[in-house]
């Protein structure tokens, strides 16, 4: 039988009928009946000529046949894999005086299969211990013993669904063959190991089951996940200076020619820490806690990059005094131009690039002006920078808002015409939940009563009160085109100089028309940097482009000069 990384080499006729093939590695699993499955591992062609040499048997109607015997260990009851790595003709199985990658001899004890039982063995002696790499897990073999570090730990989440609930929490595992390897704790699991088990410490492994690796959400190198139960064995070893991580770093410069969605390794200075933020899971409900910092190398730019979770709540203490910090497999987003990702980091980490960056922030950094990648606090947030703006008519120029994913882009242009009057309303807002924590926060729509008090059904509350926000639509314009835009209650509020939807409504119920009127007027005819977020929308059978102000930044004409003239080359 053929492991399914040889299935190249079957479509390509390397592995035929009548081939001559040299095994290097191999398995043998030993069935509850006494059958022996021998699967190929690792092969190469001899010849191939085309014909049956000489006049083979079925080892198994014909008995073993001058082959030294297989050892079979005690008297253990499950399939029972034996590794082989082939070094003499005279021994198929791989025994006698060979090497073996996998382990030591099979004739003598060191967790091994086939020692008579079917859990997994054990030891704290490394000496006396044999260990399969990371890189070698198959889903083939089921007795393993992995030696490695944890290089990352997750915090214990939970989960409920139709099936049951329950917690769970994976750690990365890396190796000294430099692979890593996602594993995942449920359940009674998760108290048996999380609070034994420590980032940077060395451990073996025994006793996990293999899967293949949803690599949408898995990024380390190994190909397969392990899961452990609460019946895995895992023995501290303490510090191994042979496990070291293993970079393939990329500049930041180069990420803006990357597609999205990729993993990079990035070695950085962070410059600037933000403060934490909590916010609430769109597909969980669930508080996230996320701190967005700013990072640069020695290639001229600069990124903004967020991480999660106690990283990002104890950030700002982690990441104090300009650190140099290898972030491993982070990932890279358009949002707000380019964006990274990640978790998995280690600060100050002793190569010799990070003394190398060093030796350049010390000399440079301070005095250099960082190109960034991405705009002011994420896709939703601040302009973006002068050499990144576009114009009106770039919406329609570059087809914008028909990506899966809506688009982002700043301009200047002209505030021309607000839409201030709606049909069958008395102003350009509608009536919102006055509840202003969770789950509403003064956002969702609040219906009035025929009683005159207001239901939400976002909290399934009625209350005599409501807060009015701001929801109208405008053209904006440059020297190249004119668009229409939607306006929401922050942009509106900034747009009128702080002025709210309430104090409006009370001008309107006092019969004060003239201030209502005015306030739209002085907004208009008015010159910002706007940022848009373009979006498709469908609407029925309709679909329609929907363009959104997002930020509204009133424009430093002294600033905006001098981009200019730069711009210009003067």
């Amino acid at each position: 039988m053929c492991a399914t990384q040889l299935n190249p080499k079957v479509n390509s006729g390397e592995i035929a009928q009548f081939a001559i093939i040299k095994v290097n590695e191999f398995l043998v699993n030993t069935m509850p009946s006494g059958q022996k499955i021998v699967i190929l591992l690792k092969t190469e062609q001899v010849q191939n000529p085309g014909i049956r040499m000489g006049n083979p048997v079925d080892i198994a109607k014909a008995g073993n046949i001058g082959s030294a015997p297989v050892p079979s260990g005690g008297g253990g009851g499950g399939a029972q894999p034996m590794y082989g790595n082939v070094q003499s003709a005279g021994n198929p199985y791989g025994g006698g005086g060979g090497s073996n990658p996998y382990g030591g001899s099979r004739g003598t004890s060191g967790g091994m299969p086939g020692q008579g039982s079917s859990n997994p063995v054990v030891r704290t002696n490394v000496s006396s211990q044999s260990f399969t790499p990371i890189s070698g897990l198959n889903m083939y073999s089921n007795r393993w013993v992995i030696r490695a570090k944890i290089t990352n730990k997750s915090e214990i989440r939970t989960w409920s669904n139709a099936k049951g609930e329950g917690s769970l929490f994976s750690v990365v595992l890396l190796d000294s063959s430099g692979t890593d390897v996602k594993c995942t704790f449920f359940k009674e699991a998760v108290d048996k190991f999380y609070n034994l088990l420590e980032e940077g410490q060395v451990y073996t492994f025994s006793g996990g089951r293999l899967k293949v690796a949803n690599m949408q959400y898995n990024t380390c190198k190994s190909q397969f996940e392990i899961t452990f139960d609460q019946n895995s064995e895992i023995h501290l070893q303490g510090d191994a200076e042979e496990i070291q991580e293993c970079y393939d770093f990329v500049k930041i410069a180069s990420l803006s020619e990357m597609e999205p969605s990729g993993f990079v390794d990035i070695l950085a200075i962070v410059k600037n820490v933000g403060e934490p933020a909590t916010i609430v899971s769109k597909k969980s409900g669930k508080e996230m806690t996320k701190c967005e910092l700013t990072i640069e190398d020695d290639s001229g730019a600069d990124i903004r990059l967020t991480v999660w979770g106690d990283l990002a709540a104890n950030a700002q203490t982690k990441f104090a005094n300009l650190p140099v910090v290898a972030f491993k497999r982070a990932r890279i987003s358009d949002f707000g131009g380019r964006s990274l990702s990640g978790s998995g980091c280690s600060v100050d980490p002793r190569i010799p690039q990070a003394n190398q960056l060093k030796q350049w922030w010390a000399v440079n950094g301070n005095n250099t002006q960082a190109r960034s990648l991405s705009s002011s606090g994420g896709g939703a947030r601040g302009a973006d920078p002068f050499e990144q703006r576009k114009t009106v008519s770039s919406i329609k120029e570059e087809q914008l808002g028909y990506n899966e994913k809506p688009d982002w882009l700043s301009f200047k242009a002209t505030i021309t015409f607000l839409k201030k009057d709606k049909q069958g309303d008395e102003g350009a807002w509608y009536t919102a939940c006055s509840n202003s924590g969770e789950p509403c926060r003064n956002m969702f729509k609040a219906t009035p009563t025929s009683d005159g008090y207001f239901h939400c059904d976002k909290c399934q509350q009625t209350s005599e009160k409501c807060v009015r926000r701001f929801i109208f639509s405008g053209t904006v314009a440059d020297d190249t085109s004119t668009s229409w835009v939607s306006v929401f209650n922050e942009q509106a509020e900034h747009m009128f100089n702080g002025v709210t939807a309430d104090q409006l409504y009370e001008q309107l119920a006092e019969g004060d028309r003239d201030s209502y009127d005015s306030t739209f007027a002085k907004a208009t005819c008015t010159e910002w940097i706007i940022k848009c977020k373009v979006k498709q929308e469908h609407v029925g059978d309709e679909s329609r482009v929907k363009t959104s102000i997002v930020n509204l930044t009133p424009i430093d004409y002294a600033d905006e000069s001098r981009n200019l003239l730069a711009a210009l080359g003067v």
